[in-house]
């Protein structure tokens, strides 16, 4: 899954993947919804927490 981003994903690539706007991907990583961490004013997601993620919401749609 997602084989075509690196390990590190931007926010851009975030909301890419997701297909959402950079907007509701701030809210998403500032609320801690998506764990990630900044490097100085940039974010960086680790792409196993984007999957971790979006394992755990399918798990709610069950």
């Amino acid at each position: 899954m997602f084989e075509e981003y690196d390990d590190l994903l931007t926010v851009s690539e975030l909301s890419e993947a997701l297909k959402i706007g950079k907007t509701q991907c701030y809210h998403l990583l500032s609320a801690g919804t998506i764990k990630a961490y900044k490097y100085g004013r940039v974010w960086k997601i680790p792409k196993a927490n984007l999957i971790s993620h979006i394992h755990s919401m399918s798990q709610e749609v069950l």
